[in-house]
């Protein structure tokens, strides 16, 4: 684990991440169930283009992503009210390969991360009466921040304002790590290689 400590959205956090496959994109490169996703190729493409260029590829901010990330530093707030745990954060995580990472929310002592989410009101709602398919849908996130920082556990936050708090703690699981990372690997392989064809 190399910690890089650009402040996330800065032009160096942005430089860091540049060509590199990140755990908020590994929905891209596998499911949930733990399959190979139908959307890797085009992630790939994405990410070898950016190599290739030295730029990143333009990616479409809507309300709802502008929203979380205003709220982002107030939701934290509440979780270290709420839970009495200091978060720590950084900026982009690297693996020891430096060929991908993860941005997390924060660290949580010393074996836990944070990823906050700040769905819309009904999404949230949709969460708090299925936790189950708050967790599945960040899944991939959240297993790749503890596959890159070898962390046992990570909370999943969802805020809203004027809706009640939602706090799920997912466990390590290590057999869908390992499938994690060969899927990861595979898109590192052929990043890499066709990124050297292609020059």
């Amino acid at each position: 684990m190399i910690i890089l400590d650009h402040e996330q959205g800065s032009d160096e956090w942005f430089a860091s991440r540049l060509g590199r496959p990140s755990a908020s994109m590994f929905n891209k490169l596998i499911t949930s169930a733990g399959k190979a996703s139908s959307q890797a190729d085009g992630y790939i493409n994405d990410l070898i283009e950016e190599r290739l260029k030295g730029v990143r590829v333009p990616i479409y901010v809507n309300e709802h992503m502008e929203r979380g990330a205003r709220l982002e530093p107030e939701a934290r707030e509440l979780y270290e009210f709420v839970t009495d745990q200091k978060v720590t954060e950084y900026g982009f995580i690297l693996d020891d390969s430096e060929e991908f990472g993860c941005s997390p929310d924060g660290f949580v002592g010393e074996d836990g991360g944070l990823e906050i989410k700040c769905p819309t009101g009904s999404n949230l709602i949709g969460y708090l009466r299925n936790n189950k398919s708050f967790i599945n849908k960040y899944k991939q996130q959240v297993m790749g921040c503890m596959m890159i920082t070898g962390r046992s556990w990570w909370d999943l936050m969802a805020y809203s304002e004027g809706l009640s708090l939602l706090i799920v703690r997912v466990e390590r699981d290590d057999e869908y790590i390992e499938k994690l990372a060969a899927e990861v690997q595979k898109a590192v392989d052929i990043i890499v290689n066709e990124t050297e064809n292609l020059k």
